[in-house]
């Protein structure tokens, strides 16, 4: 009972790590200049380690000190989630474009007509050869511990599983099983919320003092302290590595009822088992459905709290606080569900079919409404959005002569509900602040007030649609539930369907063929698909860095 409780201690931990990475993705992604596409091969790319090694071990798994391979295993989690979080110590504090000259910053980006010369460049300034190769070693760095990640992952599920198994008595193994499993569901949840209570603080919190922060977290620019969680949850796993180096290699056998198991004898011969699961119709069709549906699920964890703070103009923590809070239990509800239907209707391998097929069905149903459940871009000016005179181009004649940055980034929004990339794109030339820190621009050309120059405050418009977001947390998370109903009789349809003594081989294959096919290929695929809506990128060392702003109905429709 000691093993099982360490086993679920760790198992959270380990889970607390891959999870928090998701939540964290929109946060990186700003503060590295990163596409969709790059941080979702980050988030697969822990599979790749994973994969290369999990046919060994599995093999291996009856001759080794199973423990003891589980706790060094943990260790190099442990590692890999330090290793996560190096970038922020490596680096110096985030920058970004203020309009107001304070101490760290002699920039302005308001407009400034006496400026003389050209268009001032402030931002290209940081384009040495060392921030470029500097931005290639902080990938490197996260790479390596992904992949670390995941070789480190390899023992500890299978060996914890398997010695759990062999040592635990008939009656209550299916028990200790099932509260590891309920832990696995956890954990993600867990660490969504981790997420939302982490970027609360702002990134640079050990390097400036409070007072010296001048963003909020509803600032378009903000980025929470992202690293914090990686250290909280390594610091967990380390802890709850340590205990295995002391469990013995054998366990004697708990007392219990029920008949000592026969021996199974394994067939050797890989290529024939092989082939005969894989000529089996129904595993065939079962694990491609699986593949599918896995598929969905890691692109949607990956990307789906970017995606509600983009429809809904939500902050960073907010989004992963409904992801954790909803989405994810909600799973939990429809695993238990299609399990509890399954036990109380003793459901034959046909039934087991229905029943994945009607979950399936009424969650595209309810998913379906979604496609049109989401906000309008906001009008940015010459951006996603063309004045009367047809202007698209970032500097109509009302700016002309403020000479602006081309490439500041510090959105406000003016009293005419549209958005500017900067104060000195709104033609502001004045800004106030009050004795409660809030921030106006004031006479600014290019916001017309009945004739007269208007004024702008600090931050995004919104999209100004979050009537919407019950709506579709409701519906999203239904949809969740109905499809995760399918998750235990799919298992059941794949265990009674192959020969028993094939069956922890057919377990293995399947994990196998959904990394190959779903976890690995699909974050990237989702992050591809994300950039190819982004209307305007940031811009770093001539080449695209983070997206600025996207077409918001064509994000949600792809």
């Amino acid at each position: 009972q000691f093993f099982v409780f360490c086993h679920g201690l760790l198992q959270l931990s380990q889970l607390l790590i891959s999870g928090y990475l998701k939540s964290t993705i929109s946060t990186i992604e700003r503060r590295y200049g990163l596409s969709s596409q790059t941080t979702g091969l980050l988030t697969s790319f822990n599979e790749v380690g994973n994969t290369l090694l999990i046919v060994l071990i599995s093999y291996f798994g009856s001759r080794v000190h199973r423990p003891r391979f589980i706790g060094c295993g943990a260790i190099l989690v442990a590692l890999a989630g330090f290793l996560m979080s190096l970038p922020h110590f490596i680096t110096g504090r985030y920058k970004y474009d203020q309009s107001v000259a304070s101490i760290f910053s002699n920039a302005t980006d308001l407009c400034q007509p006496d400026a003389l010369g050209s268009s001032r460049n402030f931002s290209d300034g940081s384009c040495t050869p060392r921030t470029a190769k500097e931005n290639h070693e902080l990938l490197l760095v996260m790479f390596v511990a992904q992949a670390l990640r995941g070789i480190g992952g390899v023992p500890i599920q299978p060996f914890g599983i398997s010695y759990i198994d062999d040592f635990a008595s008939e009656r209550n193994s299916p028990l200790y099983l099932g509260i590891l499993f309920s832990l696995t569901v956890i954990g993600p949840g867990v660490a969504f919320m981790l997420g939302s209570a982490m970027l609360h603080f702002y990134v640079d919190i050990d390097k400036v003092a409070g007072e010296e922060i001048q963003l909020t977290n509803k600032d378009p620019r903000w980025v929470g302290a992202w690293w914090l969680g990686y250290l909280i949850a390594a610091s967990l796993v380390a802890v709850s590595a340590v205990p295995y180096f002391f469990f013995p290699r054998e366990m004697p056998k708990e007392v219990g009822w029920g008949k000592v198991r026969p021996a199974v004898h394994y067939s050797c011969d890989f290529p024939v088992v092989l082939l005969r699961n894989l000529r089996h119709p129904v595993y065939l069709l079962v694990v491609l459905a699986q593949v599918n549906l896995s598929a969905m699920v890691a692109g949607l964890a990956t990307f789906m709290g970017k995606f509600l703070e983009r429809q809904f103009s939500l902050t960073a923590s907010f989004a992963n606080m409904i992801i954790g809070a909803v989405n994810i239990p909600g799973a939990m509800v429809g695993i238990v569900v299609g399990g509890a239907i399954m036990k109380r209707f003793q459901m034959s391998l046909r039934q087991c079919g229905a029943l994945c097929i009607l979950g399936m069905l009424l969650c595209v149903v309810l998913a379906f409404p979604l496609l049109f459940l989401g906000c309008p871009t906001q009008k940015v000016a010459g951006v996603t959005y063309k004045d009367s005179s047809g202007y698209e181009h970032r500097a109509p004649e009302c700016n002309l002569r403020c000479r602006c940055p081309e490439r500041a980034y510090n959105p406000v929004c003016g009293s005419d509900a549209i958005e500017y990339v900067s104060p000195c794109y709104a033609g502001c030339e004045v800004v106030n602040i009050d004795a409660l820190k809030n921030t106006n621009y004031s006479s600014c050309s290019c916001i017309s007030e009945n004739g007269l120059s208007g004024s702008a405050k600090p931050g995004s418009c919104g999209t100004g649609c979050s009537r919407l977001l019950l709506p579709f947390v409701v519906l999203s998370c239904l949809a969740g539930i109905l499809a995760s109903t399918s998750h235990t009789p799919s298992f059941m349809l794949i265990l009674r369907s192959v020969q028993p003594e094939d069956k922890s081989f057919a377990v293995g294959m399947q994990f196998m063929l959904l990394r190959v096919l779903a976890w690995m290929p699909s974050p990237v695929l989702f992050g591809s698909a994300i950039d190819t809506s982004c209307v305007l990128w940031e811009r770093k060392c001539d080449r695209n860095a983070a997206c600025r702003y996207y077409d918001n109905d064509l994000f949600r429709h792809r």
